[in-house]
């Protein structure tokens, strides 16, 4: 593999032209670092929370020793600690190289996907690449909590202001609030990125209409996914300081690839989950 620069501020093959690869090309792999986007929140030495970014790949194929094509679903997990992502278009070129490539089993894919990937991120990637009949994360299912899209919400803003969350009260509760009106912007392309979010924590309550008017307010905001989720995560926890706190981004997909950041005070592991607009 080529060498990797993890201080590196090029975004890749993103926005470009771009030639795909006949064959299995793990050169065509490019990171970013975190910390570029970490920087603007103020945690770019290190991520102080747990967390993980999970992708769901739905374009695998590649070629028994037969000859005979397989398809599958992929499902990848990085670490939220890795030093980088993987910039997403360049892991649309790299998965597209197997198409016309030879493995020997569905274990030899995901090893070489997680040793590939774990050389950019610089973290230990886990990977499964699941038949379609075994794909059960595919069921569609709705977010848990209530929904807070028809809260009586006014003057809206379309950059972000972290200034707009705030407590309704100082009443200690848990609660699980959804969102489907998340739209934020690649910082490379301009392309809009679609989402729903959920909030989980625990703490005093927040104000509904609050947090609807705050997660509008990334509607014109130029981040990665990843930064899009620290960043609601980091101003929720400044603002509001609940006790314990998950934020999950469920990202509609592009180029037969979705991006799910999940961030939170305890180390759990995000749910799989698929919705309705994945």
């Amino acid at each position: 593999m080529s060498e990797i620069h993890h201080g590196a501020v090029e975004h890749g093959p993103l926005g470009q032209k771009s030639e795909y690869p006949g064959q299995y090309a793990p050169q065509v792999l490019h990171p970013i670092a975190r910390a570029l986007g970490r920087a603007a929140i103020n945690v770019a030495e290190q991520w102080p929370y747990h967390g993980e970014d999970v992708w769901n790949a739905y374009e695998l194929s590649w070629l028994l020793p037969s000859g005979k094509p397989c398809v599958a679903l992929l499902e990848m997990r990085v670490p939220a600690h890795s030093p980088c992502i993987v910039e997403s278009k360049s892991l649309k070129l790299y998965l597209g190289s197997f198409n016309q490539t030879v493995f020997e089993s569905v274990a030899a894919v995901e090893n070489t996907i997680a040793q590939d990937v774990g050389v950019v991120v610089d973290a230990q990637v886990a990977v499964q690449v699941m038949p379609l009949h075994a794909a059960t994360f595919t069921q569609v299912m709705a977010l848990p909590g209530d929904c807070i899209d028809e809260e009586d919400a006014q003057d809206f803003s379309y950059s972000v202001q972290a200034d707009l969350l705030r407590r309704e009260s100082d009443l200690i509760v848990s609660e699980t609030l959804h969102s489907h009106l998340l739209r934020s912007n690649c910082p490379v392309t301009g392309q809009p990125d679609w989402a729903s979010v959920m909030v989980q924590y625990r703490g005093a309550k927040l104000d509904r209409a609050a947090l609807l008017r705050y997660i509008v307010s990334y509607r014109n905001n130029q981040e990665f996914h990843e930064q899009c989720v620290e960043r609601m995560f980091t101003d929720i926890m400044q603002h509001c300081q609940p006790e314990r706190l998950a934020v999950y981004a469920r990202y509609t997909r592009r180029g037969g690839i979705d991006i799910n950041p999940w961030r939170s005070t305890e180390s759990d592991t995000a749910p799989s989950w698929r919705l309705v607009r994945q």
